[in-house]
């Protein structure tokens, strides 16, 4: 392949999967992306800068003395070209490294990338550690085989256009990944997956998108490698390719940060909007607002090490800042960057679209009253939630379990207002195994499955045309319920026994006495109702002071409630216990909660589904809810088993009793085979 060729994208991946072969031996399979990647990057980025070479190195010489890096890097972008965010003050570049002694390759490219403008010079030194990959090159005596191969490419967007460039870079992060399979799921999402959240984004706005002079913003606030970035652009280009695409992320992983900011190089973007560091504790996008957002933010991982910040931020600022609906448990994040996500929707008449896809917890986790429900109670009360798509299992690399994509806006149409779309794409109609498994990635969603999902969405479709079984529309308050505390009266039977008396030992108000008090208190007991029962806890009480007031002992209401514990057995034919104004007191053992749909009186919840099977039951009203006072806590779930499981009864006895009849009998005639 020569400088001079323009090749397509397929053979020019290949010639650059082929130079990853060299590295055999000397690299594993899974280091070949930290050599291959910056490689790309920095030839890319020869071929961009070379035409104004000599521009920068003359605007480089003249710059006053002591200019500071700001004014520095102005002056010296713009001679590097209109739009471009990146130089270098190197005299060298490819063509003339590889001109020059092969002994010297090592230390002119160390060089050379500390040449580069502070921007690119951090992805390289710090994010890529690329210094360290050209000394294991240099050691290995294959740093000049690899170099060479790279100055046959041609990447200068002449050759290869940013949207091809793209498509490489994604190409090559999806090949490196798959034969990485340990860790390909941190940093690569499948591309039929993002496919299908970006479709479903952008399904119904049609009208929007085909305006002139149109600008989108989209961001990732966990952007890994760029991929979600990369194909919504795409996505919305191939809608009208006069639109402007703006792209930003944020990336905690250093080298998903450093593959992601250099994609936004060699295409075109400004680099400077994928920010490195955690966008929960420190959000670098501060009050931007974005049109679309969307993002796969890692499951089931805990952030206790970053809590602090988080409660803080959720306790002081409340809803004026990101997470004042709650924090979900520590174990699992999901729920915050969706917060955060909501937090950065737009409040103009376009107003924003987010798509995020999350594990099965964020869905039903915490009851009434805990962080993950609030959370859900704050987004579908305030009517954001649109859909819910249910994934196939075994779609990702790193894992095999439920997933499930979250359409949320601020800007409903009317008809959907109100509703919540539930869309069950986990059957065997959307998705095709994969012929070779990929880690934990056995299945994809093909192109027609895809389509028909999205199709499902954007026709809010709810049972008709025969897809009841996948698609269901509900109310939002249809996922509510009301969480009521139901009592039963604490009942208790009182027997004077060796043994209760014995049990007397256990309490520790009782055995702060001296031991002469208690053997003073287990005798009265003993000589005045050894053998009796009482059902009647007022009666015994009566009872007993009368005794220990005949003996002239005095005991404190801990010990009493010491004597009644050791002495008394929950006994369902026992009188009530009342307290001091006559009430029922309730009994710890028997409470238990009832979830009552939110649509649905608990007075009449109560009457039909408790009081015919407890009549001494009532409801604590004590037990409200903190935001609207009212009786019962009220709690969000949402459990797709629950409106899309489906009944399948087994199978006949008789037809289960005549197969095992039959496999006996094929056993026996094999056995009968061996012996003879």
């Amino acid at each position: 392949m020569t400088a001079s060729a323009t090749p397509d994208i397929k053979s020019l991946s290949g010639f650059v999967w082929s130079i990853a072969e060299i590295l055999r031996g000397d690299f594993k399979q899974s280091e070949y992306g930290k050599v291959i990647l910056p490689f790309v990057v920095m030839r890319r980025l020869d071929c961009i800068l070379e035409p104004t070479k000599t521009a920068v190195l003359a605007a480089h010489k003249s710059l006053p003395k002591g200019v500071d890096e700001e004014t520095q890097d102005m002056i010296l972008f713009g001679a590097a070209g209109d739009g471009i965010k990146v130089y270098n003050t190197s005299e060298l570049t490819f063509d003339k490294l590889r001109g020059q002694d092969a002994r010297q390759l090592h230390a002119n490219l160390i060089d050379y990338i500390r040449c580069f403008s502070p921007n690119v010079r951090d992805i390289f030194l710090e994010k890529f550690l690329f210094t360290e990959q050209l000394k294991w090159l240099n050691d290995g005596k294959i740093l000049w085989q690899v170099f060479e191969r790279f100055c046959e490419i041609d990447l200068h967007p002449s050759a290869v256009t940013n949207i091809e460039m793209g498509y490489l870079f994604e190409e090559l992060i999806r090949r490196f990944s798959e034969i990485s399979n340990e860790t390909a799921g941190e940093h690569f999402t499948p591309r039929e997956v993002i496919r299908l959240i970006v479709e479903l984004l952008i399904a119904n706005d049609d009208t929007k998108l085909t305006r002139r002079g149109i600008i989108r913003q989209i961001y990732d606030p966990a952007c890994g490698t760029g991929g979600m970035l990369a194909l919504a652009e795409e996505a919305l280009k191939r809608f009208n390719d006069s639109i402007r695409v703006e792209l930003f992320g944020q990336e905690l992983n250093g080298e998903s940060f450093g593959i992601c900011k250099s994609d936004m190089l060699v295409t075109g973007h400004n680099p400077e909007q994928i920010a490195f560091g955690n966008t929960l504790t420190d959000d670098a996008h501060g009050n931007r607002k974005f049109h679309y957002m969307l993002s796969n933010p890692p499951y089931g991982v805990d952030w206790k090490k970053y809590q602090d910040p988080i409660k803080a931020e959720a306790a002081n600022q409340g809803h004026a800042g990101r997470f004042g609906a709650g924090t979900p448990r520590i174990s699992d994040g999901q729920l915050l960057f969706l917060q955060h996500m909501i937090s950065k929707m737009r409040d103009d008449e376009d107003g924003s679209r987010i798509g995020i896809v999350m594990n099965g917890s964020p869905l039903f986790t915490g009851g009434a009253g805990s962080g993950e429900s609030e959370i859900r109670r704050w987004m579908l009360e305030n009517d954001w939630v649109e859909a819910i798509v249910a994934l196939p299992t075994d779609l990702f690399y790193n894992t095999g379990i439920q997933t499930y994509v979250w359409l949320l806006t601020n800007r409903k149409p009317k008809a959907r207002e109100g509703k919540v779309q539930l869309i069950d794409a986990s059957g065997e109609r959307f998705w095709t195994g994969m012929r070779k498994s990929l880690g934990s990635k056995r299945r994809e969603i093909p192109e027609t499955a895809r389509d028909q999902i999205v199709r499902l969405y954007a026709d809010f479709l709810n049972g008709e045309s025969g897809e009841g079984d996948v698609a269901k529309i509900f109310d939002t308050s249809d996922f509510g319920y009301r969480e009521i505390r139901v009592e039963r009266p604490l009942r208790l039977r009182f027997d004077v026994t060796e043994e209760t008396l014995n049990a007397l030992s256990g309490q520790k108000a009782f055995e702060k006495l001296d031991a002469a008090e208690q053997d003073a208190i287990r005798s009265t007991i003993a000589s005045a109702f050894s053998g009796q029962s009482f059902t009647d806890r007022a009666v015994f009480l009566k009872a007993l002071n009368k005794a220990l007031k005949a003996k002239g002992i005095k005991v404190g209401s801990p010990v009493m409630k010491a004597i009644v514990e050791a002495l008394g057995a929950r006994d369902e034919t026992a009188e009530i216990c009342r307290d001091k104004d006559g009430n029922p007191e309730p009994d710890t053992q028997l409470r238990d909660h009832e979830l009552v749909p939110l649509k649905e009186d608990w007075r009449d919840y109560f009457a039909r589904e408790v009081k015919p099977f407890a009549p001494d039951a009532w409801v604590d009203q004590s037990y409200t809810d903190d935001s609207d006072k009212q009786v019962g806590r009220v709690g969000y779930e949402i459990n797709f088993n629950r409106y899309f499981y489906t009944y399948t009864p087994p199978r006949p006895l008789e037809e289960i009793d005549a197969e095992l009849k039959t496999l006996e009998a094929d056993i026996a005639a094999l056995l009968k085979e061996v012996v003879a």
